[in-house]
């Protein structure tokens, strides 16, 4: 498959799966054994992320995600995004787990590298900037720090 056929594959998975909460999408574009190198070895990369994405949602509700460059060589496709939300629910995720919903609008960079074989993302290599995401949820409400940009 071509970097271009790729890169739309890429973009297509992000807005339907997580700006719009159809994780049906992950059926269509990942194998049965798709890694996810930030998770821990022969975790499922297609049940985790059917599970995540809802969670995340249910924390923020008007979850998006907006792409500010994209790169496609190969069989790689990377990006960089900012997640943006109001924080409505729980964020089950590490550090997140124990804070409760503050109703503050959060703002958070992204960047992820995917690897398509034949159409499917087989691997997933993904940072975010927790500690900023840290700040913006526990910082004392007179003393929020500025939304990063």
């Amino acid at each position: 498959m071509s970097a271009e056929l790729n890169r739309k594959l890429a973009l297509q998975t992000l807005e339907r799966a997580f700006n719009q909460g159809d994780v049906s999408v992950f059926d269509e574009v990942m194998p049965a054994r798709g890694v996810d190198h930030q998770e821990a070895p022969g975790t499922d990369m297609l049940s985790h992320l059917k599970e995540v994405v809802p969670m995340m949602r249910r924390a923020f509700p008007d979850l998006h995600f907006e792409v500010h460059h994209v790169l496609a060589e190969g069989d790689i496709v990377a990006f960089h995004s900012t997640m943006t939300g109001t924080h409505l629910g729980v964020y089950d995720i590490g550090p997140f787990r124990n804070l409760p919903p503050t109703g503050r609008r959060i703002k958070m960079r992204h960047m992820h590298f995917l690897r398509w074989q034949d159409g499917k993302n087989t691997d997933l290599w993904h940072l975010m900037d927790t500690a900023s995401l840290m700040r913006q949820l526990t910082a004392p409400e007179s003393a929020a720090p500025p939304v990063n940009s």
